[in-house]
């Protein structure tokens, strides 16, 4: 097995969806002894967010691209390529303003091709990327799977959607919640590791 790592918080070490989501991936080594691990640190690597040049490189065909073009479409192409050779994602999602990290927003802006990670059909859309399956390890400092806080989850239904419609359709959520709240943080981390059965 194949296993993809996305990393998207800025917090190093001390941040809860990064080890949320090393811990499902120790549970994956477990169970699939000599799987190998690539892992994508957003944060320190990050892709950049689309302008033009992406745009027109995307929908310029491979054998007309300028130099530029080429280069611009250079990280698309890699977030594919990295995604198309695994076989799990484990996604470290934190919460920022009840949302994703916008350099997780840029890498699915780079995964998202028209024609190569999807396509339109006469029926609607098609997702091109499929048989992966995906784990979101989703942290927060309040509780938002259930509760009054839960309409201003804007992360994992965006998250279920945008994956969906690039065939990513698999996917298992565990949460790290109510980090900041004295009553949850002692075992935040542990229940959302205990409720993902690999």
């Amino acid at each position: 097995m194949q296993i993809l790592h996305i990393i998207s918080s800025a917090r190093g070490a001390e941040s809860y969806s990064t080890q949320l989501s090393q811990g499902i991936i120790d549970k994956l080594l477990a169970a699939h002894p000599g799987s190998t691990v690539v892992v994508r640190n957003l944060a320190t690597h990050p892709f950049p967010h689309l302008e033009e040049a992406h745009l027109q490189a995307y929908f310029t065909p491979a054998e007309g691209r300028s130099p530029e073009q080429q280069e611009a479409v250079r990280h698309s192409d890699e977030a594919i390529a990295q995604v198309l050779a695994t076989d799990a994602l484990v996604i470290g999602v934190p919460f920022y303003n009840f949302s994703i990290t916008s350099s997780l927003k840029a890498w699915l802006d780079h995964l998202t091709r028209a024609g190569v990670t999807f396509r339109y059909t006469p029926t609607g859309p098609e997702g091109l990327i499929t048989g992966k399956k995906v784990y979101l390890a989703v942290a927060s400092g309040g509780i938002y799977s259930e509760g009054p806080m839960q309409p201003y989850d804007f992360a994992v239904p965006y998250l279920r959607w945008m994956l969906g419609f690039l065939g990513l359709t698999d996917v298992t959520v565990a949460r790290a919640e109510g980090v900041k709240l004295p009553e949850y943080q002692p075992y935040a981390l542990q229940k959302g590791l205990d409720s993902v059965v690999v």
